[in-house]
């Protein structure tokens, strides 16, 4: 019985043993896979927070037009589909999972098509379409698939999670009622049994310690999120106020150069007016040649304002037929001024007829982004050559090029270079190699967009350590290019080009034209040219004063007023007059129209400052020629 009894007991032993050992190898591995469900779920939940996040960065980017919200979006999109990446790695072992991870990968990168649409109308300043895309896309299928598809999987992760729970529980109540079995068999049992319970406890508290920890850890990596935050938030503030640093050093070199040619061309000016002073009365014609000097640096330094200008503004695209060759050419002078002396710019013509239909201050921001990106890359020491020349392509030969004659402007570089990879990016929104702070990841892509209006391509060969040279490809036109007039004139706002070679007409018969300046010397200079050309003028030098004129001298044909006025701008008065005198022409000068929208002139003639005299001449002739109610037309009606 002894020997009966010690085998029992270490029968028994043996069970309890084996056991022990099946119920610690079976809560480890609840414990493992309680554990991975509750990383799914959470990464799920995280990634759902993830898109939102990034969806709201898109809309309140359409909605500001902040590049920085832009950049928010895109950084953040990316962030949701390495999330996406980390769901599936941890889900390969379940077929069920990895196929709505699949699913779930689908409908992000359907998504991710649908918001860079938007987020692209929105760069290039189209934020109406953006808009509504923006609004569209929150009804999309594709975002009703991405959160049924989380909710699908973190339900079927819920689902393991509990069939898990409840196998690990009944293990533990399995174990429990062999441990009160064996436990009648004597005291070893009961030993066993003891040695058990502490081993369930001591593995219970470890649980609870676990589960502390785990919610530590997550409260702590909470934390961590605000503060990288925090500190994005401030790196963003710090980046936008070097890149406008950057900027103001940029336009200060420019203008530095432009300061240096504008001041020349005043000395010729002055010379020529101070010469022609001492030179008026002994001798006529050499006072005639020193005037003719003079105006010929005035028209250089108004051509020399109105390129700074026309780089300074963003307006709508005006085609008109171009020589690119020639737009080179003119281009050289700006090319050297910003790009630096360090720098060797060779420019070269390879074809006789490179006429092409486009905005040139569009074409020629693009032929300046080029050349600074070129000059980046050679890290401002190196040579720059820009060729233009012709090519004959084939249907999508290029990009997605008609069949037929292209002209062809190449920038090319001696600098770094770029890697394949790197060079089929370079078109996408937001995407840049330059140092943080250095660039905005958009002039590329504005770029592309203004060769895609144009129908043509953009194409770009580049070796690492070899240079590279982007090739614009743009149709040819047979259009003949107009000569340019004079630099000093205009044409009027909403008018045909021929209307500003309309020949003078015919003496005026003392006609009445009231002259609104805020400027008391432009508005004398303005009085002795009209007066010059037989006109009858009436000087205001306030706008408020305007109706108060009008009202006293009823035969007034046609109003001359500044824009830019510092109590009422000119659109604003004409607004408000125009209602009550619709029988009077209107003629707009300016010298600068950046600050108002051009809508507002309401369709009304405009002349650039400064304007000689045959300009003026022409611009009140015009402007007296438009349609409109005669005075006995609108006293008959009465």
């Amino acid at each position: 019985m002894l020997v009966a009894m010690a085998l029992l007991g270490a029968a028994v032993l043996v069970a309890l043993i084996v056991t022990l050992g099946n119920a610690n190898r079976q809560r480890d591995r609840a414990l493992e896979l309680q554990a991975h469900s509750y990383d799914v779920m959470i990464l799920a939940r995280t990634l759902s927070g993830t898109i939102a996040q990034s969806e709201a960065s898109l809309g309140r980017y359409v909605i500001s037009g902040d590049k920085q919200l832009g950049q928010l979006y895109f950084d953040e999109w990316l962030l949701a589909g390495t999330q996406i990446d980390r769901l599936d790695r941890i889900t390969n072992d379940n077929p069920e999972q990895q196929s709505r991870v699949d699913r779930l990968r689908a409908a992000y990168d359907s998504r991710g098509q649908e918001l860079s649409m938007t987020a692209l109308n929105t760069s290039y300043g189209k934020n109406g379409q953006a808009l509504a895309r923006y609004y569209q896309s929150r009804k999309s299928p594709t975002l009703a698939e991405i959160n049924t598809t989380l909710d699908t999987l973190i339900a079927g992760e819920r689902g393991l999670l509990d069939d898990r729970t409840a196998a690990a529980m009944g293990s533990v109540e399995r174990s429990s009622w062999v441990a009160g079995v064996l436990a009648v068999f004597g005291v070893l049992i009961v030993l066993g049994a003891i040695m058990l319970g502490w081993l369930t406890i001591r593995a219970v508290g470890e649980r609870a310690t676990a589960l502390a920890d785990a919610e530590l850890e997550r409260e702590r990596a909470d934390e961590l999120t605000a503060a990288v935050a925090v500190a994005t938030a401030e790196l963003r503030m710090q980046e936008a106020k070097l890149r406008q640093v950057q900027k103001m050093e940029a336009v200060g070199q420019l203008t530095g150069g432009i300061a240096h040619d504008f001041n020349n061309m005043l000395a010729v000016v002055l010379g020529g007016l101070e010469l022609a002073r001492r030179n008026l009365a002994s001798d006529p014609a050499t006072t005639r040649r020193h005037i003719d000097s003079a105006t010929e640096g005035a028209n250089r330094a108004a051509a020399l304002t109105r390129r700074l200008l026309a780089f300074s503004r963003e307006d709508a695209l005006k085609p008109e037929t171009i020589d690119a060759a020639a737009l080179v050419a003119e281009m050289s002078d700006l090319l050297d001024r910003t790009l630096g002396d360090a720098i060797t710019l060779v420019t070269r013509s390879e074809a006789t007829d490179c006429c092409i239909r486009g905005d040139r201050v569009q074409l020629e921001n693009a032929v300046l982004n080029l050349a600074v990106n070129a000059r980046d890359a050679m890290n401002g020491r190196g040579t720059l050559t820009i060729v233009t020349g012709s090519a004959m392509l084939e249907a999508q030969q290029i990009g997605e090029c008609a069949a037929g004659e292209h002209v062809t402007i190449t920038v090319a570089d001696d600098g770094c270079g770029m890697t394949p990879d790197v060079a089929d990016r370079v078109f996408e929104p937001f995407f840049t190699t330059k140092a943080v702070g250095k660039g905005t990841g958009l002039g590329l892509s504005q770029i592309f967009a203004l060769v895609q209006q144009l129908h043509g391509a953009v194409a770009i060969a580049s070796e690492p350590g070899e240079g590279t040279a982007v090739t614009l490809y743009l149709p040819r036109t047979a259009d003949v290019v107009a000569l340019p007039g004079s630099p000093l004139e205009l044409l009027p706002a909403g008018t045909a080009t021929a209307a500003a070679a309309t020949a003078p007409p015919a003496p005026p018969t003392q006609r009445e034209i009231l002259v609104v300046e805020d400027d008391p010397r432009v508005l004398a200079a303005t009085i002795d040219a009209l007066e010059e050309l037989g006109y009858r003028a009436i000087p205001c030098d306030d706008p408020l004063a305007a109706p108060a004129l009008l009202a006293a001298n009823g035969a007034i044909d046609l109003i001359i007023s500044d824009v830019l006025m510092p109590r009422q701008t000119g659109p604003e008065m004409i607004a408000a007059l125009s209602p009550l005198y619709p029988h009077i022409a209107v003629l707009f000068v300016t010298g600068f129209a950046g600050e108002v929208n051009v809508a507002q002139f309401g369709g009304h003639d405009v002349l650039r400052k400064p304007f000689t005299l045959t300009g003026l001449e022409r611009a009140v002739a015009t402007a007296m020629a438009s349609d409109r109610p005669s005075a006995s037309d609108l006293i008959a009606a009465e």
